[in-house]
């Protein structure tokens, strides 16, 4: 399983939550404790909105413990929203195409989990990507796919109803061929703007996801950053965290079926 960080709020320097806690990501990278795996060496990647309608990326196939980039990017980058994340991959290539983030359109998303024998179901899954979105495929991830197809169900308006409708869709297909393994989606999606972060698992064994926020900024993290486990809060299983700009934080129940969609 991959660790991820999503970040809003006052500007900040990257380095302040990607490299500098004692618990940070590239620690993470290295010594995850709430994951199968304690290593997520599988690359990395940054993705940050800035003063341009295109967030802008850095994804590399090294390690983060060891990519002396990563760490010189993040002491120089400011900015009020961000996304970072370490990969473990599921099965597909350790390619920059397979790193996380993916954008598209001004809109960016980062994924830890899995669709269960996705080796089985990709040509099907990646059948169901129209045309016109199809041409932004640049890697062979799950991932990838899901968030595409997630576009094409109008999820630059409602990333809510446009992930449940995509989960239910591909969790149909699954049920279909026969596909017993876990559908799993721990993910976060933004335009810059808005965020909105997702806990959810076919199997109730979504992976760990916690959320912080203060007067400055709200984090959402695979791990706790910091031994202030106290300031903490779990998202709960089955659930997507909705931060949209002017509006409080607020947690809705998510599930992969229409009722999703009024969320």
């Amino acid at each position: 399983m991959c660790r991820w960080i999503a970040y809003m709020g006052r500007p900040v320097y990257l380095e302040d939550v990607v490299t500098k806690p004692c618990h940070s990501l590239v620690h993470q990278s290295l010594h995850a404790s709430e994951a199968k795996t304690s290593t997520n060496g599988d690359g990395f990647g940054i993705g940050w909105f800035g003063e341009r309608d295109e967030p802008g990326l850095y994804r590399e196939i090294r390690p983060a413990w060891s990519d002396e980039n990563l760490r010189s990017i993040c002491a120089q980058v400011k900015a009020g929203l961000f996304f970072a994340h370490v990969r473990a991959s599921t099965g597909t290539a350790t390619t920059r195409a397979n790193c996380h983030p993916f954008s598209h359109a001004g809109q960016l998303f980062m994924h830890n989990g899995q669709i269960g024998c996705y080796d089985r179901l990709r040509r099907r899954i990646e059948n169901l990507i129209p045309d016109a979105l199809y041409g932004a495929r640049a890697g062979t991830t799950d991932s990838e796919a899901l968030f595409l197809l997630a576009l094409a169900r109008g999820g630059a308006a409602d990333p809510v109803g446009a992930m449940a409708a995509t989960l239910a869709e591909v969790k149909a297909l699954m049920e279909a061929c026969g596909i017993c393994e876990a559908l799993r989606f721990t993910a976060a999606w933004s335009n810059g703007r808005d965020l909105h972060v997702f806990r959810w698992a076919c199997d109730a064994k979504a992976a760990t996801l916690y959320w912080r926020e203060t007067a400055e900024a709200l984090m959402v993290v695979s791990e706790p950053l910091d031994d202030l486990r106290a300031q903490w809060h779990v998202v709960p299983q089955d659930h997507v965290l909705i931060a949209r700009a002017g509006e409080p934080v607020r947690l809705a129940p998510f599930a992969p079926a229409h009722e999703a969609a009024a969320a």
